[in-house]
């Protein structure tokens, strides 16, 4: 667990973007099963996060046609919340950062952390976005 003090402007990157911050595993529960698209972004204090996966996220959450709901999870926070957000992306192995799409309640869309790393968030935030044309 890192200290709060260090993670709320990481948080707050997202979350003052419309993202949700989901801190249970019944909240990700809900958000995920829900009617509709959601995107979850598992937040993490990485530097490719900083650089890459929040800026690609909010690029695209910014996109005309963009999934219902936004919401977020952060790695090395709560567990129980970060999980169940990957329990729900399988088969893919856990990562952070990470970003997932669901279509009722069913993954249809995800970026690993390796897809992440070294690539451009404008990049990024294309393929999230082409995601979203087809799915929202």
């Amino acid at each position: 667990m890192y200290p709060e003090y260090l993670v709320a402007p990481m948080r707050a990157e997202l979350t003052n973007a419309g993202f949700e911050e989901l801190t249970t595993a019944e909240e990700v529960d809900q958000a995920i099963k829900s009617e509709g698209t959601v995107f979850v972004v598992v937040n993490s204090v990485c530097g490719c996060a900083a650089a890459n996966a929040r800026p690609a996220a909010k690029l695209a959450a910014a996109n005309a046609k963009h999934p219902d709901k936004l919401v977020t999870v952060f790695a090395g926070m709560e567990k129980d919340a970060v999980d169940r957000a990957r329990a729900f992306m399988m088969p893919f192995p856990p990562s952070s950062p990470a970003m997932a799409l669901f279509k009722d309640g069913k993954l249809v869309h995800m970026i690993e952390r390796h897809q992440i790393e070294g690539r451009p968030a404008q990049m990024i935030a294309e393929n999230l976005v082409g995601a979203f044309e087809q799915y929202c």
